[in-house]
């Protein structure tokens, strides 16, 4: 077997499958925001996009081995960096989560995603299948403390996609029914706790989905409009920049939380299912790719990046048509923001990474 990497090796498959999910994300942030002071943005997400692939095959090229065994490292980076906007963050409609690079607003809550995949990765793979207790409370720490810190930002959108991750790797390392069942009662128990601690839009955001009619004007206004320009889509949609909801802006940040409701208005039950069927298929190849990783960290690295997809969809999608609390999470490769964007295309370049080595001794 060649112990050099190639790009023959590089998943051309699962690239065109997601450059077709980010084109018809451009498509839809042009549509929404056509005629309104954001247009343009859709430009921008071009640029986003292309830097995105660029950083994939830059780090396609660096062993994932090497990233993993300097986890510890780039964990420490990390948590300086959330330190850094809580002192530096420029506040933005009452939370503080970017620093202002002058030609970029750096939001690390979105970066440390990649880390936590690694260093989840890492801790997990080192057990080899070895999961006590202990191993349980020190992986919670792992994840726990740059949550903690996300949410004081407060920023529980972003705070609740470290989650996953966690949830991902106790699953893969081999967690044990008994500890699995005292994670959910403890959990449980200090769901009380944690509501008490939430901010009190948050909790507004938790409970308007149940009945979002009680307050149609102000709390129920976004799920409300959502669900009307899901509806107002009916089979085939209204076509490109022709939707009501969307065109008329009663859809708020329709290129952003709720584009996939301005898809669906524009493109309909079938452009809607379509959309998800393309998503269905990148982590079903994703899961592929995970089953011929050479080692365990490996796998655990694209198990982890397959989480926190599926994550950012289910909830995103769950959201928009009101089975899940509004929590201001972006759909994957779709939403305009170039945080989002960047961290997606850098997760893709550490799979890309892991196939590319299958062959390697």
């Amino acid at each position: 077997m060649s112990r050099y990497v190639s790009f023959r090796d590089f998943d051309w498959v699962l690239l065109a499958l997601v450059l077709l999910i980010c084109a018809l994300g451009v498509v839809e942030i042009y549509s929404a925001t056509l005629n309104t002071k954001f247009m343009g943005v859709h430009i921008k997400q071009v640029y986003w996009v292309l830097g995105g692939v660029a950083l994939m095959f830059a780090v396609s090229l660096i062993s994932y081995q090497a990233l993993i065994e300097r986890v510890p490292v780039f964990y420490v980076i990390s948590i300086l960096s959330l330190l850094a906007v809580a002192v530096f963050g420029k506040k933005y409609l009452g939370a503080r989560r970017w620093v202002d690079l002058g030609f970029f607003h750096f939001q690390p809550s979105e970066w440390i995603k990649l880390v936590l995949i690694l260093a989840v990765a890492k801790y997990f793979a080192d057990l080899k299948g070895r999961c006590d207790a202990q191993d349980i409370v020190k992986a919670g720490a792992l994840v726990g403390i740059p949550m903690l810190m996300v949410l004081a930002q407060p920023d529980l959108g972003t705070a609740l996609t470290y989650l996953p991750i966690a949830i991902m790797g106790l699953f893969l390392g081999g967690i044990k029914a008994k500890h699995a069942l005292v994670i959910v009662l403890v959990g449980t128990l200090l769901a009380p706790v944690a509501w008490h601690v939430l901010k009190p839009y948050q909790k507004d955001r938790l409970t308007t989905f149940i009945e979002p009619e009680a307050d149609p004007q102000h709390k129920g206004y976004q799920l409300i409009q959502s669900l009307v320009a899901v509806g107002a889509g009916g089979i085939f949609g209204k076509g490109t920049a022709q939707g009501s909801q969307t065109q008329g802006q009663f859809l708020p940040v329709p290129h952003t939380d709720f584009i996939f409701a301005a898809f669906a208005e524009e493109h309909g039950f079938i452009g809607a299912m379509g959309l998800l069927l393309l998503y269905f298929v990148v982590l079903m190849r994703l899961i592929q790719n995970a089953q011929t990783a050479p080692d365990r960290a490996g796998a655990f690295v694209v198990m982890g990046v397959v989480a926190v997809l599926a994550f950012h969809i289910l909830v995103n999608v769950g959201m928009v048509v009101g089975f899940m609390p509004v929590t201001g999470i972006p759909l994957p490769l779709m939403s305009y923001g170039g945080s989002s964007v960047l961290f997606m295309f850098l997760a893709l370049g550490i799979v890309m990474n892991v196939r590319m080595r299958r062959f390697v001794n």
